[in-house]
């Protein structure tokens, strides 16, 4: 059943022609067979006004070049910036915040340092360290007195908000301030934040690098920056006493501990430091091994005579007021 009828229509005569009903609603003007325009005008740009465009179309696509021509500017203002400043790592809360700058005589350069750790426009270099106060990194304490009698470094203690508390000589162990000058004439920044961390961590390129964990890793990375350089053998036998005064002496068991001070002793008996005439970093991670697991005292012969040759030292001497 129809829903209406159409009435039928008559011509004169008689004759019935069939109703003819529209295909669509409305019926629109065909935009894609336009006549192309006489001339074209000439090109002035990605903006430039098109025959047949829709004027508000026009008047878009002009608002969005301009758009993205600011953002344009704008990033590359924000990069140049970037690489002009430089910042410590941002992820802390500061409760506490003591800073100090240590001014030793400098015997190194600048240009040494840009050639270790990378030219950066100027920009003061930056070595962040997370460590936690519970089990303090006695050895990197040392290394940062070493480098200040290299280095115009600029010193600086933190408290991350993970931590409750930190006693005063822990907030105190890079002396106390006695000058300040500003950021820019100093050569390196040394951050150390106590924070909640289940080992030392550390960067030196906060916005580039992942960061370099454990005690060991850390003090071979600052110790370098002091300059020696050792032959494949010396560094093998380095990298081996740090290894075992980290995971034998300090960590280890008893009967570990007992082997280490064994092997410590016989090579004592041999030469000044553990290895070779000179101080390395292996001397500075056994000593404050020793001093932080308590073996100290029950240490061999050899071993006693070389703990007090590094306590003789300034920097050792300064991290023995922490332990007391």
């Amino acid at each position: 059943m129809p829903m209406y009828k159409v009435r039928p229509f008559l011509r004169a005569g008689g004759e019935v022609l069939a109703e003819q009903l529209p295909t669509c609603m409305y019926r629109m003007p065909n935009l894609h067979h336009r006549p192309a325009p006489a001339a074209s005008p000439p090109q002035v740009g990605a903006s430039e006004r098109r025959e047949g465009v829709d004027p508000s179309l026009q008047a878009l696509e002009s608002r969005q070049e301009e758009i993205l021509k600011r953002l344009y500017e704008l990033k590359s203002a924000v990069d140049g910036l970037s690489k002009m400043i430089q910042t410590p790592d941002a992820d802390f809360d500061v409760t506490n915040i003591i800073q100090t700058d240590e001014c030793s005589p400098l015997t190194t350069n600048g240009a040494d340092l840009d050639l270790m750790l990378g030219k950066d426009y100027g920009a003061l270099k930056d070595i962040v360290i997370n460590a936690n106060p519970s089990l303090p990194p006695l050895s990197l304490l040392v290394l940062h007195s070493l480098l200040c009698e290299r280095y115009k470094i600029l010193s600086a203690v933190h408290t991350h908000s993970s931590v409750k508390s930190v006693p005063e000589n822990l907030l105190k162990c890079f002396g106390e301030q006695t000058k300040k000058q500003p950021r820019h004439e100093y050569q390196l920044g040394f951050t150390l934040i106590w924070k909640d961390v289940p080992k030392p961590q550390m960067k030196f390129s906060i916005q580039t690098m992942c960061p370099i964990e454990g005690e060991g890793n850390i003090a071979r990375f600052l110790f370098s920056l002091l300059g020696p350089k050792y032959n494949a053998v010396t560094s093998t036998l380095i990298d081996s006493w740090v290894d075992t005064a980290i995971f034998q002496l300090k960590e280890g068991s008893s009967k570990e501990k007992g082997a280490v001070l064994r092997s410590m002793n016989a090579a004592l008996g041999k030469t000044s430091w553990l290895v070779g005439s000179e101080l390395t970093v292996a001397d500075i991670v056994a000593w404050c091994a020793l001093q932080q697991t308590g073996s100290a005292n029950a240490a061999p012969a050899n071993v006693q005579k070389w703990m007090k040759s590094c306590e003789n030292l300034a920097p050792f001497s300064s991290v023995m007021k922490l332990l007391k």
